[in-house]
């Protein structure tokens, strides 16, 4: 695996686990969001200051971003689509 498909696929492990949209983590790390979806496919060639706000966000280390995960691990889940209700907001 190639860093940037490393660092997209631990990105949108952390993200989930938090239980931010790509919008929401954009929004509170100063990133466009569709920045954030393509750094998350492994297409962006990420910056060191651009790894450091989004782990900001995400309460982790820049290293946790950059870990290769384990060959059998299975591929972090997406958010399930559509707002979330009140009673799940709080």
């Amino acid at each position: 695996m190639d860093a940037r498909k490393i660092v997209g696929w631990n990105l949108r492990k952390f993200r989930v686990a938090k239980g931010l949209s790509q919008e929401r983590l954009a929004l509170e790390a100063g990133i466009d969001r569709s920045y954030i979806g393509r750094v998350e496919r492994g297409s962006e060639n990420v910056t060191i200051t651009t790894l450091e706000l989004i782990a900001a966000v995400l309460q982790t280390s820049v290293a946790s971003l950059l870990q290769e995960p384990e060959r059998d691990a299975p591929a972090p889940k997406s958010l399930s689509s559509g707002r979330k209700r009140q009673a799940e907001r709080t």
